[in-house]
Parts: C-alpha cells; sequence; structure tokens
C-alpha cells in the first residue's frame, strides 16, 4: 500500500510540476522507456514562455532519440537536462516532427550538445522560407531574454519517406504519409510499446490549425494511423490519450469544419461573415477555439470556395 501511494504521489508531481510557466520539464513515463516532456497548451506568451507544445523522448538500450525540441535554445537546454534525469545514455538523435516554432527552435541547444538534427526535406524547405519571420514573431511576443541564443538552423539529416531508425537498439518508426497537417509533417511509433507521437497530426482538446494542410492528405493520414498497432497517442498539443480520443476528436472536427464551409459556400455568404457564422459548439470548449478556430473557418470556407469555382 506504501508502495502504491508512493507511486501515485511521484507521478502527481510530474504532471503537477509542468505548468504554465514552467522553467524545469519533467518527464512523465507513458510506457518502458518512452518520456512525454509535457508543454503548457494555451498561445504563446511571457507567462508560459511559449513553451506551449508537447515534447518528449525514447530510450533505447544504446541511446536516446528525441522527439521535436521546445520553442527556444533556453526551452531546448531544458529539455535536455529533463531527458539527462532520466538517463545518462546519450542522445543520438533529435527528430522534429512538424514547422511550429514551438517544436523546432530549441533545436540549436541540441546541436551545441553535438546532437543532430533530422526532418522530412518539405519541412526543412519551409523552415528555410519562412521561420525567420516566425522567429521575429516569437521574439516581439516573449521578448528577447527568454529567446536569447535562439536561432534559426538548418537540419543536419533529412529524408523524403517513412523508415525505421535503429539508432539507439530499439526500434522507431518514423512516418510521412505525404501531404496532411502540413507538407513535411511526421508521426514517430515506438514499436515496441505501440506510444505514438503524432506531431501535427494530432493536438487533443485543441483546435488543430489547417494553415498549412492539405485536408484530403490529412484525413488519409488520420485514417492510415488507425490501422497501426497503437497504444497511446502523444499530441502536438494536449494531453496523451487512446487513439479514439486523439485521432477520431481530429477527424471529427476538420469533417465538422468542412460540411459548415461547403454549407457557407452553397448560401452564398461573404468571407467576412465567416467566422461568426461557423460556430461548431461541439468543439468550443477546445483550447484556442476562439482565434485558431475562427481562422480556420476562413481558410477552409476559402478552398471550399475555390474547389467550387474550379469544377
Amino acid at each position: 500500500m506504501r508502495t502504491l501511494l508512493t507511486k501515485t504521489l511521484v507521478l502527481f508531481v510530474l504532471i503537477g510540476c509542468v505548468g504554465v510557466g514552467s522553467r524545469a520539464p519533467r518527464a512523465v513515463a507513458l510506457a518502458d522507456g518512452v518520456y512525454l516532456l509535457p508543454g503548457s497548451g494555451g498561445a504563446a506568451d511571457d507567462g508560459n514562455l511559449g513553451r506551449i507544445g508537447n515534447a518528449g523522448f525514447i530510450v533505447g538500450d544504446s541511446g536516446v532519440i528525441a522527439i521535436d525540441t521546445g520553442t527556444s535554445h533556453a526551452h531546448g537546454k531544458a529539455l535536455l537536462a529533463a531527458i539527462r534525469a532520466v538517463t545518462d545514455k546519450p542522445v543520438k538523435l533529435a527528430l522534429i516532427t512538424h514547422t511550429r516554432p514551438e517544436f523546432l527552435f530549441g533545436g540549436t541547444a541540441f546541436r551545441e550538445a553535438g546532437i543532430p538534427i533530422r526532418t522530412h526535406s518539405r519541412s526543412a524547405r519551409l523552415m528555410a522560407a519562412r521561420c525567420e519571420t516566425c522567429l521575429k514573431t516569437l521574439r516581439q511576443t516573449l521578448g528577447d531574454a527568454p529567446m536569447q541564443g535562439t536561432a534559426l538552423y538548418k537540419p543536419d539529416q533529412e529524408f523524403d519517406a517513412t523508415h525505421d531508425l535503429a539508432t539507439i537498439g530499439r526500434t522507431v518508426r518514423v512516418l510521412h504519409f505525404g501531404h496532411s497537417s502540413g507538407p513535411g509533417d511526421i508521426a514517430v511509433l515506438d514499436i515496441a510499446s505501440g506510444v505514438l507521437f503524432a506531431g501535427g497530426l494530432a493536438d487533443v482538446q485543441r483546435v488543430p490549425d489547417t494553415q498549412d494542410s492539405d485536408l484530403a492528405g490529412w484525413h488519409r493520414a488520420l485514417a492510415a494511423l488507425r490501422e497501426l498497432p497503437v497504444k497511446t497517442v502523444v499530441p502536438g498539443h494536449g494531453d496523451a490519450a487512446p487513439t479514439e480520443a486523439a485521432i477520431g476528436g481530429v477527424q471529427s472536427y476538420l469533417t465538422s469544419i468542412e460540411a459548415r464551409a461547403r454549407e457557407l459556400v452553397a448560401a452564398g455568404a461573404s468571407l467576412s461573415s465567416v467566422p461568426d457564422m461557423s460556430e461548431l459548439a461541439a468543439y468550443a470548449s477546445w483550447d484556442q477555439y476562439e482565434t485558431i478556430h475562427r481562422r480556420n473557418a476562413s481558410i477552409v470556407f476559402l478552398r471550399v470556395e475555390r474547389e467550387a469555382m474550379f469544377k
């Protein structure tokens, strides 16, 4: 009984220590050798230091693969410290799942430590094309001090297709389904545990961002993920969850917003009226509903309208 109580208290502390504005992320064990480093959620601000997205790592016999690197150089260093608090095995590689600021700018700390950064070639091109602007925006939002040492970089390794990594003595599958939530977005599956790091493909209880997406491709990717032996999904934002809650939630939201956009196009709605006319009550409690959902409504409306024009 004492052992069970101790384990429960430890888990409570691990989760509770990772809150808004936390500067010391703690690893939460999801399976043997598989860990989540939770983000705060919400929008990036000076309270949470922009550390809003999840990261994680997988420990094998001979080393560690890190998954996503955080928002800033300081965040990247904090994530590395959290890994080292769990294991002294070397971090062999860091995978970037998608090109959102909260997942990639900590890469400078990893590279400083001699850890190569690996990402899809299309994500690397997207980083080069626009991430200097993202970095400037982050500096304006968070201030110079939290972003000190943070810089855009070129990934050390690129790839184009799904493949297995045996770098750490444990099979880790890197999954790319084509243009989905973003052109080079990937998911990472630990074969032994069935834990999937979904990156930009899935958020839990948070509105997914359609800005870079191909919606048909995203639906295909989500359907493909359902066919995999996945037990737990780590989303880009939100709590780790079973497949239905994580993958099914995104599928439902995308289907709903597309259906509403088609109704508005058929009704001849003006673009300016679309955000106010695209209320989806089932998702109103989700994180970033008032911001990302309203932007999604306009993006999807324009795509459906363009599709109708060229039929």
